[in-house]
């Protein structure tokens, strides 16, 4: 396989074309970024914990029944994965209120969540990826009601893997959000899975282990993300 060229630059992940139409390879930078590309880091090897924790996850996640674009790590740094036509739908599940639900709501941080609660957004920087609502998805045709339906299930299905996963580690998935993308005529799961973007907390003390320490200045982001890592059995 030789790499051609970069396809796309991301904040924190450079997408590379390769000689395969069907593969392309995830470059992992050390890049820290939030709100929407405001607050910018470099963080020496934020990218080689980020691969690898999340080649960890989607081979989880695999085992579990779930289709991934994740095919094996090349390196430290990159990823080989399938090249998906991405839907512009993210697809986010809270089990505990954080974040823009509790500005939202007025509800108190760290309240359970029981059943958890899904939402859509538009994958959209400079709208800031508004929420959405299946009636938008299919007004506009950015899906399927099918595609919507099976993204729906398969992200459902993985909080049933990832919950007890984080939980057997000591830490609380607090909410995260899935990407999917069409291969074939088959919904497959795209992007990534890392701490840059789920919440995890300690499951005693509820600390913060995630991006949320770079966002509000609140800790190391790379000792929490080195923790996470080495909780949930990751070689680094």
């Amino acid at each position: 396989m030789k790499i051609l060229g970069e396809l796309y630059a991301g904040k924190a992940k450079t997408v590379l074309r390769t000689d395969d139409p069907d593969a392309l390879v995830l470059r992992f930078r050390d890049d820290a970024t939030a709100f929407d590309g405001v607050k910018h880091a470099r963080l020496p090897g934020k990218g080689t914990v980020n691969n690898k924790v999340n080649a960890f996850v989607m081979e989880r996640l695999e085992r579990g029944g779930i289709p991934t674009h994740f095919i094996r790590l090349l390196s430290d740094h990159e990823s080989l994965v399938r090249r998906l036509d991405m839907i512009p739908v993210e697809c986010v599940v809270r089990n505990l209120a954080a974040g823009s639900l509790c500005k939202r709501l007025g509800v108190e941080e760290g309240r359970e969540l029981d059943p958890p609660v899904f939402e859509f957004f538009l994958k959209n920087d400079e709208l800031h990826d508004p929420m959405i609502n299946e009636s938008h998805i299919r007004t506009f045709r950015w899906a399927t009601e099918e595609e919507v339906a099976r993204m729906k299930a398969l992200t459902l299905q993985a909080n049933a893997i990832l919950k007890p996963l984080f939980q057997e580690a000591g830490l609380l998935l607090v909410d995260y959000k899935l990407e999917f993308g069409r291969f074939h005529g088959q919904v497959l799961l795209g992007d990534e899975f890392t701490p840059d973007g789920c919440r995890l907390w300690d499951a005693e003390s509820r600390r913060k282990l995630d991006k949320d320490l770079f966002r509000h200045d609140l800790g190391d982001l790379m000792q929490a993300y080195h923790e996470v890592a080495h909780r949930l059995g990751v070689p680094l």
